[in-house]
């Protein structure tokens, strides 16, 4: 079995997106009760609260502030969809930490893979924005702070039902990191068609897979077990990160695509079988409670066996 560490902490139930959004804390609240089931088999870890200098390996030296600001000033609307209060700021920092307390436990060799149940969720937000319920981008700066501590080639892997166009932004002139998104397309936020492959010393470390809506398990298991593993191969990464969105579940309110519990299970499977290094996965989207606590407990599962 497989050393697995799972991060949570209520500072992520502080962020409040107001009443109706679906980006809420009850996301935490029900995916708490499916992994306190297996809680036995996993390794319990705190996140630590991250920096600005930490936020500012991916984004604006100046941007940290400007939350900091306006969420200390009560909270405002940063886009029509992503909302933030009083606490926000905090939680969104130790969002950023739990990457980074991932990181540094996987390289002390404590643990082998890493689930991080944080919110608000990350792969959207672009240099000096934010957008689509994410403040920080809290993969790309695991991936860039990954680096620091010696893992020189990332692979990221979003699941996302959106594409993850901050991620993709972030490294879209790099060759050290590798970007690769599944997502429902064309849908929010508009980018992640098959023709966004990088640019410069990039070009070919960012591959996109859009996917019309109705898409279910069958073409996703052709996808992960076909057309991922030899991009992994060539790539030969030192560490996999996963933009865990569960959006794409087909009880999900706000997607279209019909992929089951069991097809996400797949794809996680998939994914694990590529490569014995490690593994961290951090959570994004998922919208229905019981759809996204179903999985998620399936994921750390997958993980534990795999």
């Amino acid at each position: 079995m497989k050393r697995v560490g799972y991060i949570y902490d209520d500072i992520y139930l502080k962020h409040d997106t107001g009443e109706g959004h679906p980006e809420s804390p009850n996301r935490l609240v029900a995916i708490n009760e499916y992994v306190d089931l297996i809680k036995e088999k996993l390794i319990i870890i705190k996140p630590r609260r991250a920096t600005a200098k930490d936020v500012a390996l991916v984004h604006d030296q100046y941007y940290p502030q400007e939350i900091m600001d306006l969420c200390s000033a009560g909270g405002t609307y940063l886009d029509p969809d992503t909302r933030c209060s009083i606490f926000s700021y905090e939680a969104a920092l130790y969002a950023v930490g739990a990457g980074l307390e991932a990181v540094d436990r996987i390289k002390r060799g404590e643990v082998d893979r890493v689930f991080a149940a944080v919110r608000p969720p990350g792969h959207h937000a672009e240099y000096s924005k934010a957008m689509g319920f994410c403040i920080f981008n809290n993969i790309a700066i695991a991936a860039r702070y990954a680096q620091k501590q010696g893992f020189e080639k990332v692979f990221i892997i979003d699941f996302d039902a959106h594409h993850g166009n901050g991620t993709q932004k972030a490294f879209y002139e790099d060759d050290t990191v590798f970007y690769f998104s599944t997502h429902e397309y064309p849908f929010y936020p508009g980018t992640g068609s098959k023709e966004e492959k990088g640019t410069g010393k990039g070009y070919g470390y960012t591959y996109n897979v859009p996917l019309p809506a109705g898409t279910g398990d069958d073409v996703y298991e052709k996808v992960y077990s076909e057309e991922l593993p030899p991009l992994i191969d060539n790539f030969d990464p030192d560490i996999i990160m996963v933009s865990a969105g569960y959006d794409l579940h087909m009880d999900d309110p706000l997607t279209y695509l019909e992929v089951s519990t069991e097809g996400i299970g797949k794809i996680v499977e998939n994914i694990l079988k590529t490569k014995d290094v490690p593994f961290l996965f951090m959570l994004e989207g998922g919208y229905n409670l019981i759809a996204l606590g179903e999985s998620v407990k399936l994921t750390i599962e997958k993980m534990l066996e795999i």
